[in-house]
């Protein structure tokens, strides 16, 4: 199941240490690894049209020391997987196995969720039966009809109510029988409306009472289907006995146990390097680096660009790997480093109730969870201790930089913030595209944005959840540079995009989202590591905000270019 590189890779140095997942830049060696994996995924035809749809793919490096070759160099080799399965199967020769194989066909997995197939099939067969729908629509139309007929014979009373009480107005001098005879007119009316009103109840109750038959046993299908998936599931996940470099086992529900959701999410266990680092931990192989790729189309809703590498998921990994890791010596996230703790930070603009800052890539607007980390808010309240409020008017995303509004007073934040709810702030922002964008040098982006619960902090284009969020862009031009990343050859020409976006609204990652997606520009942001590929930095910045004084009431203007 070991490969070993086709080429020497005894020049490349090997990492000090273990891959951080969820931040990284891939060793060359897991470079080599993914274009030989590459290599053996386009080779086999049988799976392109699958594959066409999109999926990811790992490899991890890994070191042995137990005597399957005398050759130093090829204690050195890799270990590759897919997320989830392939070709209906999980088992394939080239890849490692999964930590579970549900696909087994004798195995209660795949016997018991024959049998929860069988309820489903029941319950359509059930909701869609003739005498079913027969029924229902039976109830409905009489029901109408009972409707319609009770008000008639309602108007009917009223009309002989009014009658009587006209016949009794105009003729004062009624005699004792006619009193009579009108009051017996009334109860007889009345008890003939009882009468036909206890009719239809009568008929609608046998007709309600066929229709709920029928739902009383879907709802009890549906409940025995609700247990039976819930306890298949718990099962299954107890099946993922997940090894760590301690040696320690823990299955699935023991490890999301400690988190939010409590139960893991379906799929979990099933991704790529949950798969590597099991095996390897198995076979006493030394893991020393990974990487994850992404192969085939796009999907809908998500970001994903054939051949870009990608962190692992947030929210099916992370708990996972937390353990799995444990007994390695990882390398450190570097989003936590703070990169420019001696940089003084840069005022644009300052007056006695505001200021403007240019907030370097790099930089948390605001701390966030952990309190301590650099932040402009950390810098701004330190140099403004007598500041009142929240300070920080808006916010810019980690990596991308250029100018923010910070207010000096409760009051003149609470006068911003109404600015950016009624849209009247206007703010311009410069990027350069990783590629040329074949859309029109002009125009407007209207893709509606969400948080994916399950890889967060990566936003999803949905038309059913997103919130709406709009942008205005202009292609300024298009240039060739030479480049040198890990993952490209030496000199290789790339094109990029230089472009100005016009944000209307403000959602999370929207410029980067609408860059990136298929239905956008199709073109990421050159650094963009959640929805293209890493470079040096995001090369996206704020260079102008346009808003309204809270105190002067004029109209300022500030502009600072961006670096790049």
């Amino acid at each position: 199941m070991i490969h070993f590189f086709k080429k020497p890779v005894s020049h490349l140095a090997l990492p000090e240490k273990f891959t951080y997942p969820f931040h990284y830049t891939p060793h060359p060696l897991c470079v080599l690894a993914a274009e030989e994996v590459k290599e053996y995924i386009a080779s086999r035809k049988e799976w392109q049209e699958e594959l066409a749809s999109g999926k990811m793919f790992g490899v991890l490096i890994v070191q042995t020391d137990n005597g399957i070759t005398n050759n130093e160099e090829n204690q050195i080799g890799y270990l590759a997987a897919f997320s989830g399965n392939l070709d209906g199967k999980n088992l394939h020769p080239y890849f490692v196995p999964p930590v579970y194989d549900l696909l087994q066909p004798e195995g209660f997995f795949k016997i018991e969720e024959e049998q929860i197939s069988a309820i489903n099939i029941r319950i359509r067969e059930l909701e869609n039966s003739s005498s079913y729908l027969d029924s229902k629509e039976k109830w409905k139309i009489e029901t109408e009809q009972a409707k319609a007929v009770l008000n008639q014979a309602k108007a009917e009373l009223k009309m002989a109510k009014e009658a009587r009480e006209i016949r009794r107005q105009s003729s004062p001098e009624l005699s004792g029988e006619e009193q009579a005879s009108l009051i017996r007119e009334s109860q007889y009316q009345k008890a003939e409306y009882k009468r036909l009103e206890k009719e239809w109840k009568k008929r609608l109750e046998e007709l309600e009472m066929e229709v709920r038959h029928f739902d009383i046993e879907i709802e009890r299908l549906k409940t025995e289907r609700k247990e039976r998936s819930a306890a298949l599931q718990r099962k299954l996940f107890e099946q993922f006995r997940m090894l760590n470099a301690q040696g320690e086992v823990k299955d699935l529900y023991t490890i999301f146990e400690q988190t939010v959701q409590k139960v893991p999410p379906a799929g979990a266990g099933e991704c790529a390097l949950p798969k590597l680092l099991q095996y390897a931990y198995l076979h006493q192989l030394k893991p020393l680096a990974m990487a994850e790729f992404w192969w085939g189309d796009s999907p809908k809703n998500e970001i994903r660009h054939h051949g870009y590498y990608y962190p692992s998921c947030k929210g099916k990994c992370e708990p996972i790997l937390q353990h799995m890791l444990q007994g390695l010596e990882v390398d450190e996230n570097p989003l936590l480093n703070p990169v420019h703790e001696e940089e003084e930070l840069e005022i644009v603009f300052e007056d006695e109730w505001l200021l403007v800052v240019n907030k370097p890539a790099g930089m948390l607007s605001v701390p966030g969870k952990a309190e301590d980390r650099d932040s402009v808010y950390h810098r701004l309240k330190k140099k403004y201790p007598e500041a009142t409020g929240p300070m920080t008017v808006h916010r810019l995303d980690m990596a991308t930089s250029g100018l923010l509004l910070v207010a000096k007073t409760k009051e003149v934040h609470q006068d911003l913030q109404a600015q950016f709810a009624n849209r009247s702030i206007k703010k311009r922002y410069v990027a350069v595209l990783d590629g040329i964008v074949l859309s029109e040098r002009t125009g407007r982006i209207e893709l509606p944005l969400c948080l994916n619960p399950l890889d967060r902090p990566r936003q999803i284009v949905s038309k059913e959840y997103g919130k709406e969020a709009i942008t205005e862009y202009k292609i300024i031009s298009e240039s060739e540079k030479i480049i040198d990343e890990s993952e490209r050859s030496i000199n290789e020409p790339r094109k990029y995009t230089r472009i100005v976006f016009y944000p209307l609204t403000g959602r999370t990652h929207q410029l980067r989202v609408h860059a990136a997606h298929p239905e956008g520009l199709g073109c990421p942001i050159l650094g963009d590591e959640l929805y293209g590929k890493k470079a040096d930095r995001l090369y996206l910045h704020a260079e102008y905000i346009e808003f309204r004084h809270p105190i002067y009431g004029d109209i300022f203007r500030i502009q600072k270019k961006a670096d790049f």
